[in-house]
Order: C-alpha cells, then structure tokens, then sequence
C-alpha cells in the first residue's frame, strides 16, 4: 500500500486535524531510517501523531516516504540521484573507470556529430571544434585513466609527537550529487571536462547544456546518456525557467560556466542549502603589448587567440593596453595577420564562426559605435556577422571598456607606460586571465607580479589550455575555484580529515585528562606544538 496523505491532513509537519485518517494512512512499513508502522500502533490521538512526526524532522522525509509529492518536476531526479549515491555505487575505482572509458567512447564514436553539431550552433570550423571540443576533452579523459589510482589514495600527512604511533591522512570523498551548468559558447568542451573530475572524484551528476546551442544540448541530451550510467548520470535540459527550478533542490556541489549576474543568482541559490560550489564567469582580460616585441609574433597570437570562436571565448583578451607608439606600430601587424588568417573578405573565411543568436550579434554590434574602427566594422546581420574588427583611441567610459565583450572585437586602449598599465589594471575588477607581451622578460614578470587573475600568460594565447597540469579558474568577480587535471579531481572531492588512534597505551593520554597540572600542561605542548626551524647562515 503506497498511502497519500491528504493536505488537509499534514501541512508543514503540522496537524490540521482528522487524526484518525492520518493514522489509517499510516500504514506504510518503512525500514533504515524511519519507523516501522502498523494501523495498531497508535492510538486516535493527537498527542501520539505529533510524537510520531517529531521523528521525522523535515517535510523531505515524508517525501522519501511517498506521502505527498513534489510540486518541483526535478525533485524526484535528484532524490534518486542520492538514493543511488548513497549505496556507495560510484566510489569503487573500477567503477569510474568504467564510466570515464564510457566518456571516451562518446568522444571518438561521436566525432562527426559533436562537429556538425557545433557548426550548426556556431559555424565554428572543423578545426576549432576538433581541438577544443574533442582533443581537449580526450586529453582530460586519458590523464584521469592514466592517474586515478594515485589520485583516489588516501594521502598521509606529517604527524607530531603525541601522534607518532597513530595513523593520520586525507581520504579523498566524493561530495555526492553534483550539477554542471554549462554556456553555450564551448557547449560540450565544458561540460565534459568539469564532468571528468567529477566522475573521477566518485560523484553521481546532473548537467544543465545551454539552451541557446540547441544542436549540441540535443546531442548531449540524446545521445551521452546511453554511454554513461542513467543511475548516477542525467542531463536536464531547457532555458531559464527549468535551471531555476533545478536549483531550488539541494545538491552536494555545483559548478557554474557564465556570466556574472547569472552567477550571482546561481550563487544566492546555493547559499538557501549551503552548498559549495564553483564559480567560472569570465571577465575583461587585459592584454599589455611591450614598446619591444616582436610585433608581428604579437599580433598572429592575438588575432587567433582573440577570433577564435568568434571571439566567444572567455579566454579571448578583452582589449590591448599599450602606449600611443605601440598602437601604431600594432595595428598593421594586426591588419596583416586577419588577412593572412581570414583572407581580404572573411565573412567568406570557412575559418571565422558566427555570433550564437540574434541578440547577442545586436548586443555586440552596437559596442562598433566606440571609438575608432581601423580594421574590420562590418557586419551582417541575417548571417549574424560581424568582421573581426579593431578600434583604436577607445575611451575609459565607452561600453565596449565597461563590459565583457565575447564577440570578434578589439579595443586598444592606450596609457603613457607601463606603469599606468599596471596601474589601471589593478584599479579593475580581478580578470580570468592576464596577458603580456614582451621580449623583455623582466617586463613580462612585472606585470605577472603586479596585477591579480586567475590565469597569466606571457607572450602567447591559448596555448596554457593544453596542459591538464595547469588548474584553471577565476578570482574574484571572474570566479573561483579551479579545474583541469588533478585539480578538477580535487575540485568535486571532500578532502576528508583523519586521525585513528590505538585503543590501548592509555598511559601517553592521561596527560591531557582533568585534574589539570602545570606539568601535564607542558609535557602536552611539547609533544603537540610546532616549532620554529633554524636556519644557520654562513656569513
């Protein structure tokens, strides 16, 4: 018997009244938890109901119990995602190998789709897709095969002298129910690679593909699920509305690819369950181009670091900061390198991708009123175009410096030297990376040692992303948290503490036990304080 109980009958934990049908539909028998019930074992009192339901501390054991359902159409997912989680299923390492095998698969059986899905979504070439949405992604899934076992061992820690016969570590937990939201920009990059860590670290996980890629959403909402586990692995799909409502359910982690203000919310959401979670969102990326460097160099790996994409990368620099001298001397190598690149017309460039939807390429188009074009401004609007393009002379105040631009342009904005460089990059907000370019290193390790991001990167682009022993992530207004490698593994990890101790050699304990002494108070510190090391120098 599967009893409903009527909302006249319990609200809140509540009693409305009617307690003899709530005791008829007590009749449920539950073990573990909660209480094995009969229709005799109560009497038709109030007093008696109320004693059974303090047992039963929230509404949400009612819930597992199948008393009333839900009114959240994700509930249900989550709670099996627990149940599943619970039974311990996802912790052995043969099963994460399993699945991350199983991801693997996904990649190499899938190639052709993954890419005709991201061009339908983006026009993004052959050559982006394969780099960032499969080479990538593999990379992660072969380092976490490669070094599971040394990941997942417990790691032992130094120990003092009240502990020396004890055994002391880190256990590596998984959280539990984990859910990835993803953008829509590298729409299967990221959400494969936060989804690794996760399976690696032992967790069961939801994730939530953007809406506004709808070739790639139906292709991971169709098509990944019958490679992984439907037990411990579900995708959600659909806009605003089914993400706020995924969130009202409490999760064990959340990791969040976006913008700021759909951060703050995802954030405010976590906060209501107290759940940790991580943080990617971006920012304005300042990239500090050197009176002295190899100009041409400079501006090939700008250009393709800047356009690739389209400029929807949130690794994309943000706008050039140089001198008025430097500026000149850029602006033909850069003009040089999208010819070269893109050839003179490059809406007809099968290399350059296009703008993800209509608002956004109006979003993007109306920052062409900044400054000065000097390269590129063309735009077509019914093919969502928009030439990469370059203004010079931008103002502090103009929008195209006041916001994330994630589309194909490229302020320079100009200071007299260095030191103002660094100066009005500091004054922002922290970014998600810094780059410098320079044939000076000591120029290049200044501004490193001047300014706060979450990523640096001296004379070159994206090419920090191919080394999954780099953890990548935000600081500040541009995130938190990091991933990538061992650091994905650790991010969806509880780095549990713990100390087991003998049961015996009471002796060593009586020490610290009332009635407290002097002497019992020193011999403790002794044998728990850390102590300074000395260092000897020779003169």
């Amino acid at each position: 018997m599967t009893p409903v109980l009527p909302a006249q009958v319990l609200q809140d934990n509540r009693i409305q009244g009617n307690t003899t049908n709530l005791r008829k539909l007590l009749t449920k028998e539950e073990t573990g938890r909660t209480l094995v019930l009969r229709d005799n074992s109560m009497e038709d009192t109030e007093t008696d109901i109320r004693n059974f339901l303090r047992h039963l501390s929230t509404s949400r054991t009612l819930l597992q119990m199948g008393f009333f359902s839900s009114s959240n159409p994700y509930a249900a997912l989550v709670d099996r995602m627990r149940a599943t989680w619970l039974t311990g299923k996802t912790r052995p390492m043969a099963y994460r190998r399993t699945q991350l095998e199983a991801l693997g698969c996904f990649l190499e059986e899938n190639r052709c789709e993954i890419l005709q899905a991201v061009n339908a979504d983006m026009r993004r070439p052959a050559f982006e897709g394969a780099l960032a949405e499969i080479s990538l992604v593999r990379s992660e899934v072969n380092n976490a095969l490669n070094n599971l076992r040394c990941w997942m061992k417990d790691e032992c820690v130094g120990k003092n002298l009240a502990t020396k016969l004890d055994s002391a570590f880190i256990r590596k937990d998984p959280y539990g129910v984990v859910l990835i939201i993803a953008p829509f920009n590298f729409p299967i990059h990221l959400v494969l690679i936060p989804l690794v860590g996760a399976i690696a670290a032992g967790n069961c996980v939801i994730v939530k593909p953007s809406e506004l890629s709808r070739c790639s959403e139906k292709l991971m909402a169709e098509v990944l699920p019958t490679y992984l586990d439907p037990e411990t692995f579900a995708v959600v799909t659909g806009g605003h509305e089914p993400t706020t409502r995924l969130l009202e359910n409490k999760f064990d982690f959340i990791l969040f690819t976006g913008s700021t203000n759909v951060g703050k919310i995802v954030m405010t959401a976590a906060a209501k369950h107290l759940t940790p979670l991580a943080l990617e969102l971006g920012g304005k990326n300042p990239c500090y181009v050197d009176g002295c460097c190899k100009f041409q160099n400079a501006a090939n790996r700008i250009v393709s670091t800047k356009f690739f994409n389209c400029g929807q990368n949130c690794l994309a620099p943000n706008y050039v900061i140089c001198t008025a001298d430097t500026q000149d001397r850029l602006i033909p190598c850069l003009r040089q390198a999208i010819h070269r690149f893109y050839g003179p017309n490059p809406q007809e460039s099968p290399d350059l991708g296009r703008m993800i939807n209509d608002e956004h390429f109006q979003r993007v188009r109306a920052l062409l009123d900044c400054g000065r074009v000097v390269i590129g401004g063309e735009t077509d609007e019914h093919d969502r175009y928009i030439a990469p393009t370059v203004l010079a002379d931008v103002k502090e105040w103009e929008p195209v410096m006041q916001q994330e631009i994630f589309g194909p342009i490229l302020p320079i904005f100009t200071v007299p030297s260095l030191d103002e460089a660094i100066q009005y990059i500091k004054c922002g907000d922290d970014p998600l990376i810094v780059y410098a370019y320079s044939c000076h290193r000591k120029v290049v390790n200044r501004v490193l040692d001047s300014t706060s991001s979450g990523n640096f990167s001296g004379n070159d682009g994206l090419m920090h992303m191919s080394l999954v022993s780099l953890p990548f992530g935000g600081l500040g207004l541009s995130g938190f948290g990091k991933y990538h490698g061992k650091f994905g593994f650790d991010l969806f990890t509880n780095q549990r503490s713990c100390l087991i101790r003998r049961m015996g050699l009471e002796a060593i304990n009586r020490i610290r036990y009332p009635p407290y002494t002097e002497c019992k108070l020193k011999l403790l510190m002794a044998a728990t304080e850390v102590r300074r090391i000395k260092f000897c120098t020779l003169l």
